[in-house]
């Protein structure tokens, strides 16, 4: 048998408050952050697209920094499954129970930290150093995922608070080691004609 730790004690009420007020919700409200939170990760892997796509015109220094969003996302996801594996803490559905609006995961599917709040918080500010609107779009899109995951059932507002902090952190180490970089990873990845490809654009234009 797995010991694994109960988070309850640090704000269970806190989240038992939250699962109430989803279950008295207007239908439309539910539906709406339960989609949210199964699906708006896509919607970060889009503003990774449009960031990438607005670069290339900046330059090729410009286009390596887009194009290390999803990496930093990437190691903010792996970071944060090895914290989970860690702590081991029981999903609040499992240990408080009470119905929730997304299926409870299955035992060993550790709560704390959030993956998609992390995952969100790394897209967010890793692409606040390719576009500040786009990337103020995705601070307010993680902050909402984060909350959905909370709305929905699946974790207490400690592991989704802290999963934030693990995206932001390592995306704010991984991109400031690119944005140093970036121009001599430009002139190698130019050299090499197909990944050329990915750091040119017909005409340049500034990236906001």
């Amino acid at each position: 048998m797995i010991l694994a730790f109960d988070g309850a004690s640090i704000d269970g009420s806190g989240y038992r408050e939250v699962a109430d007020l989803a279950q008295r919700a207007p239908g439309w409200l539910d539906a709406a952050v339960t989609a949210w939170s199964a699906y708006g990760l896509a919607v970060f892997a889009l503003l990774m697209v449009l960031g990438w796509w607005r670069a290339r015109r900046a330059g090729a220094a410009a286009a390596v920094t887009a194009l290390a969003v999803p990496v930093a996302a990437a190691l903010a996801f792996v970071l944060d499954d090895v914290l989970k594996l860690i702590v081991r803490e029981d999903r609040p559905c499992q240990s408080l129970g009470g119905r929730t609006l997304e299926a409870c995961p299955a035992p060993g599917d550790w709560s704390f930290p959030s993956n998609h709040a992390a995952i969100a918080a790394a897209a967010a500010v890793a692409l606040l150093f390719v576009s500040r609107r786009l990337g103020a779009v995705a601070c307010g899109a993680a902050a909402a995922m984060a909350a959905s995951r909370v709305w929905v059932g699946v974790h207490y507002p400690h592991d989704v608070l802290a999963g934030l902090l693990v995206g932001a952190l390592v995306a704010l180490a991984a991109m400031l080691v690119v944005g140093r970089r970036s121009p001599a990873l430009a002139r190698r990845m130019t050299a090499v004609t197909p990944l050329r490809l990915l750091l040119t654009a017909s005409r340049t234009a500034s990236v906001s």
